[in-house]
C-alpha cells in the first residue's frame, strides 16, 4: 500500500478539484429555510438560513456556523441570498450512526465528505454480507488524500482496515499503533472519540481491523522472542481499541524464503514459521469471531505459479510466492484474502499468458488462480489448493492517485460479473467457472475514495448488493 503522494501530485490534485462546491447565487425572492441552530444536528442535503442566505449541508454537522464554514472544503454550500427571516428548526435531526460524532470542527483537509446514512441491505448477525466492500483508512499518517475521522466513514464499508500498525524495528516484533498527530492531520479525533466510533461501527455489524505492515512497516519475525512480542503487542492494540482482528499487509522484505525452503506446505524459514504461529496464537486467544484478512502483492502469491523462492536452481528472488505457505497454513482461519491487483508487474495466469494491470482481464486472471488452485513453480505434484469462494476478493485502487493499475468502475464490475456468474468475460475465461459466493472488493483507500467524491463506494456498493 502506498502511504503518500508527492507534493507535486498533491498540488495537481488540489488544482483539479478546485471547481468542486462553488457557491451558487440565488434570487432574494427565494424563501429562507429554517434558521440555523448550533444545537441541531444536520445531515447531508438539509437546508438552513443564516444571515440572509440559504445553506445546504454536505455531510453530518453540528455547531458549525454556515457563515464561517461555507468555503470550498467546508461543510456548508452557500446557496445565495434568501427573502424572509427564517424560523428556528423545530426539532433536532439525529444522525443515524449509533454514536453521535463530536460537536467540534471536523473540516477535512482535502476533498468533500458525504457520509452514508445507513447500509443498503441489512448485515447478517455476527458476519459479513455475501459480497463485501473492504477499504483501508489512513488512521496513523497523513498524505494528499486528507484525514477522515472514523465516525465519518460511510456505513457501506463492511471491513475497515486501520493503516497501519508498524514495528519499532524490522525484527523486534513489537507492533505499535497511534493516531495521526494533529500537527499532521487537521481534524483528527481524540483517542476516546476514535474508540467510541469503532464501537459504533462494530455495533452496526461492521468489522474494524488493525492492518499490520504496509509499504513502510517491514516485519520480520526472525526469532521466537520476536514472535511472542508480536502476539503480545498486537493483542494490546486489539484490546485497547476494541478491534475485530487483523489484516496482514506485509510488503517489501518482510517475507522471504531461505535457500532450500521449496515446499510451501512444509515451510522451514523462521520468518514464515513464526508468523504462522503468531497468527494461530491470536486466533486461539480471541476465538471463532477473530477476523483475519491478508493483502499481499501479486509478486508474493500469483508469481508462485512460475517461481517459488530462489528455486532449487537458484537465480530467482527469494520473495517470489513467499505468502503461499502463510495462506495455506492459515486457510482454515482466513476470513478474506484480497490480493493487491495494483502496483504490479505483468504476471502469468493459468492460461500461460502474461496479464498486465489496467483492465478486467488482469483482475479475472489473478483471482481465478486463487479460486481454481495452481501448481507451484510448475510442479504438478505440489499444487496450491483453491480457496473457498467466500474467502476471496481482489484489491483495486479507488482512484488514479491511489496506485498504479486503476480500472474504471465498468471494468472492475465486468471482472466481478465474470468471476461470479461466468458471463461477460473478456480475453480470459476463468478455469474456476462461476463463483457466486465470491466475497467482494477491497480498495486502497477509503480516504482516496472520499477525495474523489466516493466513486468506488457509490459505484460498487449497490452493484455488489445487486449480485445477491
Amino acid at each position: 500500500m502506498r502511504r503518500s503522494v508527492t507534493l507535486a501530485v498533491a498540488a495537481a490534485l488540489a488544482a483539479a478539484c478546485s471547481s468542486v462546491y462553488v457557491a451558487s447565487t440565488a434570487s432574494a425572492a427565494v424563501a429562507c429555510a429554517p434558521a440555523w441552530s448550533a444545537s441541531v444536528a444536520y445531515v447531508k442535503d438539509n437546508v438552513v438560513s443564516r444571515g440572509g442566505n440559504n445553506y445546504t449541508a454536505k455531510w453530518w454537522t453540528q455547531g458549525e456556523d454556515p457563515v464561517a464554514k461555507s468555503g470550498q472544503w467546508d461543510v456548508w454550500i452557500n446557496n445565495g441570498a434568501c427573502g424572509g427571516a427564517g424560523t428556528p428548526s423545530p426539532t433536532t435531526t439525529q444522525s443515524q450512526s449509533p454514536t453521535t460524532p463530536s460537536t467540534g470542527p471536523t473540516t477535512p483537509s482535502t476533498g468533500p465528505t458525504t457520509p452514508s446514512t445507513g447500509p443498503t441491505t441489512p448485515l447478517p448477525v455476527g458476519g459479513l454480507p455475501r459480497h463485501a466492500l473492504i477499504g483501508y483508512l489512513h488512521a496513523s499518517f497523513a498524505n494528499g488524500s486528507g484525514y477522515l475521522r472514523m465516525a465519518d466513514v460511510p456505513a457501506e464499508w463492511d471491513i475497515i482496515n486501520l493503516a497501519f500498525g508498524e514495528p519499532t524495528s524490522a525484527t523486534s516484533g513489537d507492533i505499535r499503533f497511534t493516531l495521526c498527530p494533529a500537527t499532521e492531520c487537521p481534524g483528527v479525533e481524540t483517542e476516546a472519540e476514535f474508540i467510541a466510533a469503532i464501537r459504533a461501527k462494530r455495533a452496526a455489524g461492521r468489522k474494524v481491523l488493525l492492518s499490520i505492515g504496509g509499504a513502510n512497516g517491514q516485519v520480520q519475525l526472525t526469532t521466537t522472542a520476536a514472535r511472542d512480542r508480536f502476539v503480545s503487542s498486537v493483542s494490546a492494540i486489539i484490546d485497547r481499541y476494541g478491534l475485530d482482528g487483523v489484516d496482514i499487509d506485509f510488503e517489501g522484505h518482510s517475507l522471504s524464503l531461505n535457500t532450500g525452503d521449496t515446499d510451501f506446505k512444509n515451510p522451514t524459514t523462521p520468518v514464515i514459521v513464526n508468523l504462522i504461529s503468531a497468527i494461530r496464537s491470536l486466533k486461539a486467544r480471541y476465538g471463532a469471531g477473530f477476523v483475519l484478512t491478508m493483502a499481499p502483492e501479486t509478486f508474493f502469491v500469483q508469481l508462485g505459479y512460475q517461481y517459488y523462492g530462489s528455486g532449487p536452481w537458484g537465480g530467482q528472488d527469494p520473495r517470489a510466492g513467499a505468502y503461499l505457505p502463510v495462506i495455506h497454513a492459515l486457510r482454515n482461519d482466513l476470513t478474506v484474502l484480497h490480493v493487491q491487483d495494483y502496483n504490479s508487474g505483468s504476471i502469468m495466469g493459468l492460461d500461460n499468458q502474461y496479464h498486465s494491470m489496467g483492465g478486467a482481464d488482469f483482475h479475472v486472471a489473478m483471482t481465478d488462480m486463487l479460486l481454481a488452485g495452481f501448481p507451484v513453480a510448475g510442479n504438478t505434484a505440489n499444487v496450491f489448493p483453491a480457496l473457498r469462494e467466500d474467502q476471496v476478493a481482489f484489491g483495486a485502487p479507488s482512484s488514479v492517485s491511489a496506485g498504479n493499475g486503476y480500472v474504471a468502475p465498468t471494468g472492475v464490475q465486468q471482472a466481478v460479473t465474470c468471476l461470479v456468474k461466468g458471463t461477460g468475460c473478456g480475453g480470459y475465461t476463468p478455469r474456476s467457472g462461476a463463483n457466486p459466493d465470491f466475497r467482494g472488493l477491497m480498495t486502497w483507500s477509503i480516504n482516496w475514495d472520499r477525495f474523489y467524491g466516493w466513486e468506488f463506494r457509490n459505484s460498487h456498493e449497490p452493484f455488489l448488493n445487486a449480485l445477491n
